[in-house]
């Protein structure tokens, strides 16, 4: 079929099934190759992505793949909140939402036992979910669709990339098609053709890192709506029955269901997803061991399936793989005029839903500066700034990933000894269910310590910080993020009267020496300058209390957005800690750039300037710092900064151990660790001692303490 036909067939088209027509390109009959700004290559979720926004930025764009058709099976299928705001700003984050199952919370069991339930998004206020869960082809197709309603966007099938050169000006892509081949060339070369890249290959690049020894199998199960079945293990919230279990069917709630060592896989971890169209995605640990091959087989498929839902269970199985994985990534994502994104420069666990997800944020990241470069002078050291915060987001990223398959999988028998500690103290310590980790979900890098960032000059309170993402919060008559489209630069001012007239002022004076990006291109008499159309600060306070946006990116370049201190506004005041004037300056992928209590336009100036690369400075060691957004368990979202992990003691604690006498009862300590260790068995006692160990560890709060025990404990430090 043609792709500009794909928008017609709607969200429930067969998307696995579409095979999309391939057109002989032009250059293979003499006509002379055109020079392209930027080709992308790779039309999976993340080079669709990056193409779309590109187009919407109004530069022509040229995307190739090797296939003619979309992903099979459910492969990615955990979208995160941010990830979706990127698709709304790409004009399809609606059809997902109402296509995905939507979800924020997750139970983790032990055994048969629930250890703890977690909630990702306890605050009530966001316009999306903390997830959904869509299989990928159902992701790409909404993408295609969009995609195919942008004229300035060209897609090529069945065009593979099997030569790259490159000189000062550019590159130019040798492409093999069925017709034969051709030569085309490009301003840029976005690499987003997956874990297997092509153009990695050519350029002579490898990604490094560590592969794990272990094998999963993904199960792809479609169970009778009509006949929902028990699953084992999980309580049933409205049966009051202590046996009661809820039913696997079209009336389930919509939860993430992690399992370690379950009756029905023992020695083994599970996990369950409820996905669209009545389809349920389950991942079996299977061993490094297993016959990838004979596992694959439906013969010994369905009887794990059955294990899990029931001998009565009613189910089709859909699709079937078994994987293996590395977590690693490239070590420059800048290679010249060839910039890497997604799996092709970088890899993660499945665990935690951050492959696809930072993949998006990668185009997110890259779409909006390769604009400021091409279209309004910006230097091309900008570009830079990509390899170096998606390089950072990629470590975050491998480090999360890295060590929840090492909860999952434990390495060796300690290691095992204290995960299984670790969940037996989480039914009844909330410190340990901050421990467990079945896949640290995804979340935005927040970019402090990149070049691009002005660092705060004015105090303020709360986790959102320079660098970040903007959040989400409900307006009077929407969404604030809906009202800030990331065609350019925005600014958020709080408030009305004298603080925030100043503010907009503020904003207005920059213009005189900035030149911003953002909607249609235009004569720029100085390129290595940005204009910034004037936001017109009224005489007096706006008698309306909804926010005031300012014109079109087509009339202005830099959005206002005022927002005004009534209740209605309440979360968005309380969420960016603001007081009358205070302005965020955001960029068009809608981190934080800046922020002021009191902003001046040289302040302004300098800081958009510093966001575009005219002013680079060395990068400080980075600080990675997830942004919250609700209070689950160990499960969901990192803390807040201020409770992340650090060398700080705790307020009240010993800086430094004490092993001078310090007991009140010797004697009386020592009996009640060997009476408590008396009946156990060595295996028992390692468990135990494995408990304790983590209990005190959380008594005592402070890790520079911790390390000092461990290092005397091992003889490794004098003890006083």
């Amino acid at each position: 079929m043609k792709l500009q036909d794909l928008p017609t067939l709607g969200a429930d088209a067969d998307f696995q099934a579409l095979e999309f027509d391939y057109t002989r390109p032009a250059e293979l009959d003499g006509a002379v190759p055109a020079r392209h700004p930027v080709v992308v290559v790779g039309a999976g979720p993340v080079g669709l992505a990056l193409a779309i926004d590109l187009a919407q930025r109004g530069l022509p764009v040229l995307l190739l793949d090797n296939d003619c058709r979309l992903s099979t099976g459910s492969r990615a299928i955990c979208f995160a909140k941010r990830t979706l705001e990127v698709f709304d700003r790409l004009g399809c984050g609606a059809p997902m939402v109402a296509k995905g199952v939507s979800w924020s919370t997750g139970r983790v069991f032990f055994g048969e036992r629930q250890v703890y339930r977690f909630d990702l998004l306890a605050e009530e206020g966001h316009e999306r979910p903390a997830f959904i869960n869509l299989q990928q082809y159902h992701v790409e197709g909404q993408l295609a669709a969009r995609a195919a309603q942008l004229p300035n966007l060209q897609v090529r099938w069945k065009s593979r990339v099997v030569g790259l050169v490159q000189d000062a000006d550019g590159a130019t892509l040798t492409v093999d098609t069925p017709d034969g081949r051709y030569d085309l060339c490009a301003g840029y070369v976005a690499a987003c053709d997956g874990s297997r890249s092509a153009l990695r290959q050519l350029l002579g690049q490898e990604s490094r890192g560590q592969t794990f020894r272990d094998r999963f199998l993904i199960a792809d199960v479609k169970i009778d709506g009509a006949d929902p079945v028990p699953t084992p293990g999980v309580p049933d919230p409205a049966d009051p029955a202590p046996a009661g279990r809820p039913r696997v069917g079209a009336d389930t709630p919509a939860e993430r269901w992690f399992w370690f060592d379950p009756p029905f896989h023992p020695g083994q971890s599970v996990l369950l997803h409820k996905q669209a169209d009545h389809v349920w995605r389950v991942d079996f640990q299977l061993g490094w061991d297993a016959d990838p091959e004979e596992e694959k087989k439906p013969e010994n498929i369905l009887p794990r399936v059955r294990a899990l839902l029931g001998p009565d269970a009613r189910f089709e199985l859909v699709w079937a793989s078994v994987y293996t994985f590395a977590c690693q990534r490239m070590d420059a994502f800048r290679h010249g005029r060839v910039l890497f994104a997604g799996d092709a420069a970088h890899g993660v666990s499945p665990f935690g839903a951050r492959g696809a997800n930072s993949g998006v944020q990668d185009a997110d990241n890259l779409g909006w500066k390769l604009a400021a470069v091409l279209q309004q002078g910006a230097p091309d050291a900008l570009l830079d700034s990509y390899a170096r915060e998606r390089e950072m987001a990629a470590d975050e990223n491998i480090l999360a990933s890295t060590r929840s398959t090492d909860f999952i999988t434990p390495k060796s028998p300690v290691s095992r000894v204290f995960r299984d500690a670790v969940l037996h103290l989480a039914r009844d310590h909330d410190f340990a269910r901050r421990l467990v980790n079945s896949g640290r979900l995804s979340l935005p890098t927040v970019l402090a310590g990149s070049a691009l960032v002005t660092e705060d000059t004015d105090a303020f309170a709360g986790p959102l910080l320079p660098g970040a993402p903007a959040v989400d919060a409900p307006l009077d008559d929407g969404w604030l993020l809906r009202r800030l489209d990331g065609a350019g630069f925005a600014a958020l001012v709080f408030g009305e009267g004298d603080a925030a007239e100043h503010s907009l002022r503020a904003l207005a004076e920059a213009d005189s020496a900035l030149r911003m990006p953002g909607g249609p291109a235009r004569p720029q008499p100085q390129p290595e300058l940005l204009s910034l159309s004037q936001p017109q600060p009224s005489p007096s306070p706006s008698p309306s209390p909804s926010p005031s946006p300012s014109p079109s990116p087509s009339t202005r370049s830099l959005r206002v957005l005022r927002v005004p201190d009534t209740a209605a506004h309440a979360t968005a005041w309380r969420r960016y800690d603001a007081r009358p004037g205070t302005t965020y300056l955001l960029r068009p992928d809608q981190h934080i750039a800046a922020r002021w209590r009191a902003p001046t336009a040289d302040a302004v100036r300098d800081a958009v300037r510093r966001s575009l690369g005219h002013a680079p400075l060395p990068a400080p060691a980075p600080v990675l710092l997830p942004l919250p957004l609700g209070e689950g368990g160990g499960e969901g979202r990192a803390r807040p900064p201020a409770a992340a992990p650090s060398d700080k003691p705790l307020p009240g604690s010993p800086h430094n151990l004490v092993t001078t006498p310090h007991l009140d009862a010797p004697d009386d300590f020592y009996q009640a660790l060997i009476d408590a260790h008396q009946p156990l068995s060595t295996d028992e006692s390692h468990a135990f001692n494995a408990r304790l160990v983590l209990l005190l560890s959380n008594h005592i709060g402070a890790l520079p303490v911790l390390r000092e025990a461990l290092a005397a404990a091992r003889g490794a430090a004098p003890v006083a």
